[in-house]
């Protein structure tokens, strides 16, 4: 019985693992070079024609064949008519496997899932809780026993430079062996740099007043994150623009802050608690700090751009610390 999967996602190397983990097994021992046609979707050289074509191809001196077409998200609304048509008659001794960068449209969807078809997304979320798992499932998969600090650090180390755990869990593997149980400073020398992280350990760290943490945080965003010193800026504005707009609006709870800001849940409920915390007076003491901050970048004065961010962060930590600590938050 022939295998129909569609992989998508937005991470090009966690979708390319994924899709040669599921040829490798569908391969099996077979010769990869009888049995595999990889083709890449460009409307021009390979058409949805060409991909037809190679499904209904019978297999030489193998059982079975597999298709793998990337860039299937350059299907047009006719290529996957064309597609639909190849998949009511599919040829039996064909395992097709489509990779999709991004999110799927839903008539593609709609296709690969009438079809019978097996839809994958290895993307992991963005939020910690989302890349611990992630993190805990390619551990146990790796055949290795991480303690549960051992595993924190590899999240922290990676933040969401998730791709790099394939070739750490590889290495980890060949140094210690399968089935080895690994401790923090067994793991250590193996994690590099730090990845990125998102914006909220940023925020996050300076709403505690934990200037150490957010100065980490944002060395970390400007370098392993690639975020411009003027994007470093858009976050803050974005999360202190919230408070501000909250002043004086009446809102108290996470119902009416969230229909102020046009959020809602966690997001509304952790932004009014934030507000009640620090009060007008730091709010507003905030934002003139970031608006000179702003100039500085700007090249009001000739500092270095990751200096001027430095010192903000360190005094807008220093003006949180003042003040009644906010309700902690949970990822």
């Amino acid at each position: 019985m022939a295998e129909l999967h569609l992989i998508h996602g937005s991470d090009e190397a966690l979708v390319g693992q994924a899709a040669t983990e599921l040829v490798r097994r569908l391969v099996g021992a077979a010769d990869r070079s009888l049995m595999v046609a990889d083709l890449t979707l460009d409307g021009v050289d390979v058409t949805v024609g060409h991909v037809v074509a190679e499904a209904q191809t019978p297999p030489f001196l193998t059982d079975t064949r597999v298709v793998v077409v990337r860039g299937a998200e350059r299907l047009d609304a006719d290529g996957v008519a064309a597609l639909q048509a190849y998949l009511g008659a599919p040829l039996s001794t064909t395992d097709l496997v489509l990779i999709y960068a991004g999110k799927p449209t839903k008539k593609l969807l709609d296709a690969v899932k009438g079809a019978g078809g097996v839809v994958a997304a290895p993307d992991v979320g963005s939020n910690r809780r989302d890349r611990s798992s992630f993190v805990d499932e390619q551990v146990a998969a790796s055949g290795l026993r991480l303690t549960t600090a051992a595993t924190a650090a590899l999240v922290d180390q990676l933040g969401e430079d998730v791709n790099r755990l394939s070739g750490i869990l590889d290495t980890l593997v060949a140094t210690y062996g399968t089935g080895s149980r690994l401790d923090v400073d067994d793991v250590t020398p193996y994690l590099g740099e730090g990845g990125g992280i998102p914006p909220w350990d940023l925020t996050d760290a300076i709403d505690r007043g934990d200037r150490s943490a957010a100065l980490g945080a944002l060395s970390r965003m400007v370098h392993a994150g690639g975020r411009h010193p003027l994007v470093v800026m858009a976050i803050l504005h974005t999360h202190y623009g919230r408070l501000l707009r909250l002043e004086g609006s009446g809102a108290h709870d996470e119902a009416s802050a969230g229909a102020v800001l046009g959020l809602k849940g966690f997001a509304a409920r952790k932004a009014v608690e934030r507000a009640r915390a620090m009060g007008p007076d730091a709010i507003h003491s905030a934002i003139q700090l970031m608006a000179r901050a702003d100039m500085d970048l700007r090249g009001q004065r000739e500092l270095p751009e990751e200096a001027v961010l430095e010192v903000l962060v360190a005094r807008l930590c220093r003006l949180s610390a003042t003040r009644r600590p906010a309700t902690g938050s949970r990822r």
